[in-house]
C-alpha cells in the first residue's frame, strides 16, 4: 500500500497540497439530487468547504445540483463527461470525453485513477491539474463500515492528505454516516479543510 501511494505521489504530486496542516476533502461522480444536496448541507453545518470531481454527464442532466454546489463556495474539477475508464480507451477519445466537460475548470481527477502516460500528458497539455488521493475510503464498497472508514482516515490522514469520497447513489449511506464523523475528528485534530 505505501509503495502504491509512492507511486500515486510520483506520479500526481500536489504542491499546494503541502503548506501548512491542511487537508482536502473531494467528493467524485456527483451532481446527484439525491446525494449532493445532503452532501452540502453537513459541510455548511460545520463551515468546511470541498473539491467536487464531478461528471459532465450529471452536470447536463441536473444543472441546478451544480449551482447549489457553485453557489456554496466549494471547488470543481473534471471527472470526464461519461465518467470513463482511461485504460479502455484511446488517447484521442479519453480526450473528446474530458473536453466535452460543461463548465470551466482546470482540476481533473481520471475515474477509477486510470489513465496512461499519453493520456495524462494530453489532460495536462489542455491546462488541468491532476489530483488523485491518498486517503481512499472505498465509499462504494457495501461491505465497508463507517467506522471502519473513520479508522482508517484517522490512521491514514497527514498534513497535506487529500480524501476521497463519493457523491453517489452507490456510495450515498456509508459516506453520509462517516462524513459528519470525519470533519469532526479532522477539525479536532487541527486540520484545516481547504479547496484544491
Amino acid at each position: 500500500m505505501r509503495l502504491f501511494k509512492s507511486i500515486l505521489q510520483r506520479l500526481y504530486p500536489c504542491g499546494k497540497c503541502r503548506v501548512g496542516k491542511a487537508v482536502y476533502l473531494t467528493f467524485d461522480d456527483g451532481p446527484i439530487p439525491e446525494v449532493t444536496p445532503k452532501v452540502l448541507a453537513i459541510l455548511d453545518r460545520y463551515g468546511v468547504k470541498a473539491t467536487f470531481f464531478m461528471v459532465g454527464e450529471n452536470i447536463d442532466k441536473h444543472p441546478d445540483v451544480f449551482e447549489q454546489v457553485i453557489k456554496a463556495g466549494h471547488a470543481i474539477g473534471n471527472h470526464t463527461y461519461n465518467h470513463v475508464k482511461g485504460w479502455k480507451y484511446s488517447t484521442a477519445d479519453y480526450i473528446a470525453n474530458v473536453q466535452k466537460f460543461p463548465k470551466e475548470t482546470k482540476l481533473f481527477r481520471p475515474p477509477y485513477g486510470r489513465t496512461w502516460l499519453w493520456q495524462r500528458m494530453a489532460v495536462k497539455r489542455l491546462g488541468y491539474e491532476i489530483y488523485l488521493w491518498d486517503v481512499l475510503t472505498r465509499d462504494y464498497n457495501p461491505r465497508r463500515t463507517p467506522e471502519a472508514m473513520l479508522k482508517q482516515i484517522q490512521r491514514q490522514t497527514r498534513s497535506g492528505s487529500i480524501i476521497n469520497f463519493h457523491d453517489s447513489i452507490k456510495s450515498n449511506e456509508r459516506m453520509l454516516a462517516v462524513l459528519p464523523l470525519a470533519i469532526e475528528w479532522l477539525l479536532a485534530n487541527g486540520y484545516e479543510l481547504k479547496t484544491l
